[in-house]
């Protein structure tokens, strides 16, 4: 196996591991949080940028197969490592969930209604949103919507 896909399997590798420490956090801290009924895998894949992906990998895979200093490389990789546990830490991952997810005074429109409040979560057919005027969480459908 050529030197440039060890670099980057073994990039893609590390990668998914720091992700998915990163998601866990969010959906600990953040969607458990607000009571949102979402499944882990759904977060992942919804919110998964692919080019971020991929020139992380790529970057991880350069440190570790091309970097002779193993100390440099497993320092690298411990602060990345320590940086994605640390959205386990309750107020850490609920700030990167919210910095992520949510969208703060906005109004939203149907037929009907016209509401105004906070976006917790923008989903794939329900938008999880906080009303002012009704002080609670109240799941709209994005089909209804303006």
């Amino acid at each position: 196996m050529s030197k440039a896909v060890q670099a980057l399997l073994s990039g893609m590798f590390f990668t998914f591991f720091l992700d998915f420490f990163i998601f866990l956090g969010i959906k600990q801290n953040y969607i458990d949080f607000y009571e949102i009924d979402l499944y882990y895998n759904i977060l992942f894949a919804d919110h998964q940028n692919v080019y971020i992906f991929f020139i992380v990998s790529i970057v991880l895979g350069f440190i570790i197969t091309y970097i002779d200093k193993a100390k440099v490389s497993i320092a690298i990789i411990g602060f990345l490592s320590i940086l994605s546990l640390s959205t386990l830490v309750p107020t850490v991952g609920y700030f990167v969930g919210q910095n992520m997810l949510m969208t703060q005074n906005i109004t939203l429109k149907n037929n009907k209604y016209s509401y105004h409040g906070d976006i917790y979560y923008n989903g794939r057919d329900k938008i999880t949103f906080y009303d002012y005027e009704l002080k609670k969480i109240i799941l709209l459908d994005k089909k209804e919507l303006k």
